[in-house]
């Protein structure tokens, strides 16, 4: 019996670049991989400041303007309405443009590659 490779077929919508090979080819991979690193570094600390800033002025909100934490909303309290209808929608919110400008980075990176070789 002989033994067979089975790999998946290559997209036509994402090249096969691997980034460690474009870094070893070349002083200008290496430029690349370096510059989508920092991108995606960066990206990401903006948006975890992001969030936590917005987590933490809600209870700065709530301790700030009297009375705010004792208001009710059809007998549901409304620092419990602020935490629970505000915050997930920011954290989905947040998600989404990380994913989406992440995924921009990655396309940029494999557009320059794929212009290099």
């Amino acid at each position: 019996m002989t033994r067979v490779r089975v790999t998946a077929p290559r997209s036509a919508a994402r090249p096969a670049v691997d980034s460690r090979e474009a870094a070893q080819e070349s002083e200008v991979g290496q430029v690349f991989v370096r510059s989508l690193i920092r991108s995606q570094l960066r990206l990401g600390i903006v948006v975890a400041a992001g969030f936590l800033l917005i987590l933490v002025a809600f209870p700065l909100l709530l301790g700030l303007v009297p009375g705010l934490a004792a208001l009710r909303i059809a007998g549901i309290p409304f620092d419990w309405l602020l935490l629970g209808a505000g915050i997930y929608p920011v954290m989905g919110i947040s998600a989404w443009l990380y994913i989406r400008s992440a995924a921009r980075n990655e396309s940029r990176y494999r557009d320059l590659t794929e212009d290099k070789g």
